[in-house]
């Protein structure tokens, strides 16, 4: 009798796609990559590049998808067309990662290593909850963000949509960041922020505005 693994295609042969990719065969999959350098580029360590992203579109067999893409509006991107195309996107969670039974956590989301998800949290589709990133109970977590490495999200945050939080930052409590805003590595949010900014520090403070149309 053969055992054959369910396969993950992933999109982005990049370096978050290795640690993507590595999650996955833990998980069971078998890998297959996807990635706009190919055919000039047809490998990413040990593992195959097979074709273009269009490449992908065309593949009549429905498998599960990854966006393995760190920019959150080109992942978002990426997401909707591979779901208007009828794809299915995984949602990953790595075994020492700690998830709550009554968190939530959308369709194309990756939980990496280390990782805590506690009670009645909700994380958004497309998102990135990175290594070791904290996400408390009644967070709420918009789509297409990235929560990266580190990061602790303390109890009933609300982060927007396609936010990037940075590496070792800290939100305390009940705070609310807008649509779209960065927050730089290592700071500390103790007062609101609006959509569509760059703040960094601690405390965080806005050094940027940059409104969307």
């Amino acid at each position: 009798m053969t055992n054959t693994k369910p396969i993950i295609a992933i999109l982005g042969a990049s370096g978050h796609g290795k640690v993507i990719a590595d999650l996955a065969e833990q998980l069971g999959y078998a890998v297959s990559f996807y990635d706009d350098s190919f055919p000039e580029k047809t490998a990413l360590e040990h593992w195959n590049i097979v074709g273009t992203f269009s490449d992908l579109l065309s593949n009549t067999s429905r498998f599960e998808v990854l966006v393995a893409i760190g920019n959150n509006e080109v992942r978002k991107q990426k997401c909707d067309e591979l779901m208007q195309h009828g794809f299915s996107l995984a949602t990953l969670v790595h075994p020492t990662a700690t998830v709550s039974q009554y968190a939530k956590i959308a369709a194309g989301t990756v939980v990496l290593a280390g990782a805590a998800i506690n009670a009645f949290a909700e994380i958004g589709h497309g998102c990135i909850i990175n290594t070791s990133a904290v996400i408390e109970h009644d967070t709420k977590i918009g789509e297409y963000s990235h929560i990266c490495p580190n990061t602790a999200l303390a109890g009933a945050v609300k982060i927007g949509k396609s936010c990037w939080i940075g590496i070792g930052s800290q939100v305390i409590q009940l705070i609310s960041v807008g649509d779209y805003t960065l927050v730089g590595a290592g700071s500390v949010v103790v007062k609101n922020l609006p959509a569509n900014v760059t703040a960094f520090g601690s405390p965080a403070v806005v050094v940027k505005s940059d409104k969307k149309s």
